[in-house]
């Protein structure tokens, strides 16, 4: 948790995997309001890890369209594109602590052999007790453990895994040898001091893998806060796979009112006749987490 004394630090980290749709706002909008009615920094990093699905343009889309909404970011941006020293960096630690090994599964093998988890089918552990041969391109996975993974979500309350029972030994890095999510955020947050980690709940599910992470490279653990997710008329995510919609700055004070309402706060019907600089004043001053819908 925060240290005593420590001010807060806050980020916003998208996938440029296409331009930020309302969704993509919403989380933004959450991350960016925390922070700033705490008096706290804000930074954005690009989360391209994994460069096969990054969209070319996508980067400048975003932040383009953050700054037509009115957000200001408070340090460079960082792009995890040009982070593999670090995380290969951390993976060699973990390493050295006999905690990682190679796997050369294949998703089909996984699925076919596995109970399923949180998260879809939870490895067997194939290779942690038979190592694999030969020079075959391998992932490599940390080996978890029996005992519980738990947290206060500022908005969820209490949430746990048993890594081993929920999620198995998961991917650091994969064959193709990009770094897995979970290792580079783990990674990233350490290296930003980052205090506060507001985003969507879909996440929720990977926290624990995350302080799992962070207590095996002794790192610090942030504070957590899972936003609602905003779904589309059937229910689903909004994302680029589910077609939604790319926001636009012409219309950017609605669909910032929009924001608050889905984060359960209570703008003013006037608010609407300001602009996105009247806007941002009134919600920094009013923004209460206690509102957002759990």
């Amino acid at each position: 948790m925060r240290l005593a004394g420590q001010s807060y630090r806050g980020r916003f980290a998208p996938s440029p995997t296409g331009p930020l749709h309302f969704g993509s706002l919403v989380a933004a909008v959450g991350s960016y309001l925390d922070a700033k009615s705490q008096n706290g920094k804000w930074l954005v990093r690009i989360e391209d890890v994994d460069w096969q699905r990054t969209v070319p343009g996508a980067v400048s889309e975003i932040l383009t369209a953050l700054e037509g909404f009115g957000f200001e970011w408070d340090e460079e941006v960082v792009y995890q594109s040009q982070r593999a020293e670090a995380y290969l960096n951390a993976m060699n630690i973990l390493e050295q602590c006999s905690l990682v090994y190679p796997c050369t599964c294949s998703r089909k093998e996984i699925a076919d052999s596995s109970i399923m988890g949180i998260s879809g089918p939870v490895y067997p552990g194939t290779c942690r007790n038979h190592p694999p041969q030969g020079k075959k391109s391998y992932a490599m996975r940390i080996r978890v453990n029996d005992e519980i993974i738990f947290f206060q979500d500022r908005i969820k309350g209490k949430y746990s895994q048993t890594l081993s029972r929920d999620i198995g030994d998961f991917v650091l890095r994969r064959a193709d040898g990009i770094f897995a999510y979970q290792l580079a955020v783990v990674v990233d947050d350490a290296m930003q001091h980052i205090t506060h980690v507001v985003r969507g709940a879909d996440l929720l599910d990977s926290t624990p893998r995350q302080i799992f992470l962070q207590q095996a490279l002794d790192y610090p653990t942030p504070e957590y806060m899972h936003l609602p997710v905003v779904t589309n008329p059937q229910g689903e995510k909004l994302s680029k796979q589910t077609n939604a919609i790319p926001i636009d700055a012409k219309d950017a004070l609605p669909l910032l009112v929009k924001a608050l309402h889905c984060l359960g706060q209570r703008p003013p019907a006037e608010l609407l006749q300001g602009d996105v600089s009247s806007f941002w004043q009134w919600a920094k001053q009013n923004w209460q987490v206690a509102l957002v819908p759990g």
